[in-house]
């Protein structure tokens, strides 16, 4: 079953950098909700109340009850979490993307491996997990949080593929024969190869330039 939660938002005139930025310092992130044949609505949303919202929730897999302007909510999906590179906590922007309870949608979920793998157990091997988010096609009421999938049994030189998950009222779109995960053997270390001394120069090897006479020194850089 899908993850719910709620967001208000209203509208906003005013698009571009220097509007974002205004929004900011307001204490609001600039957003856009669009899909499902509706026109873009550029939105803007309480920071504090987005921030306190995704504590807690798998954003991409959550069903969000958006009211916009106090008008009856509309269900969509957090489809992109735009953050600062600079800080990462900051969120500059918010993609939602509006769905209908009855039709389908395509998303990615995560994979969770459960259990230790026997390969790793007993006899010191390196569990891989390759395929960390899996593509369905699903009902919005549907959405799983995540995918899991057992590993205990798995030894080594072995792998589960995507043909060994399923997931209930969905389709998986991803090829059947991707591998999700492999336990390898254990690294060996080898010995450094013996390094054979260089024999001494004759002369000392010169590492810098000759200082040039004070009367033709460049003028150092600023």
């Amino acid at each position: 079953m899908a993850q719910q939660a709620n967001l208000q938002a209203a509208t906003r005139s005013s698009t571009g950098k220097g509007a974002a930025r205004s929004l900011r310092r307001q204490g609001k992130v600039p957003g856009v909700i669009y899909g499902h044949n509706r026109t873009a609505e550029a939105v803007a949303i309480d920071t504090a109340a987005l921030n306190k919202m995704l504590v807690g929730i798998s954003a991409g897999t959550t069903v969000l009850d958006v009211v916009v302007d106090g008008r009856p909510a509309v269900k969509a999906l957090i489809r992109e979490i735009q953050r600062d590179a600079l800080r990462p906590a900051e969120i500059i922007h918010l993609d939602l993307y509006e769905v209908k309870s009855d039709e389908e949608i395509t998303l990615e979920v995560p994979v969770h491996l459960i259990g230790v793998p026997d390969g790793v157990r007993n006899f010191g091997g390196v569990l891989d997990h390759v395929l960390r988010e899996l593509e369905i096609e699903v009902l919005p009421t549907d959405i799983p949080e995540h995918v899991e999938l057992d590993v205990t049994a798995l030894t080594i030189g072995h792998s589960l593929f995507v043909r060994d998950l399923r997931v209930e009222k969905a389709e998986i779109l991803n090829d059947p024969d991707t591998p999700v995960c492999t336990v390898v053997a254990p690294r060996t270390e080898e010995a450094p190869a013996p390094v054979e001394e260089a024999a001494a120069p004759s002369e000392p090897e010169l590492i810098r330039k000759p200082k040039p006479d004070a009367e033709g020194e460049a003028e150092p850089k600023a």
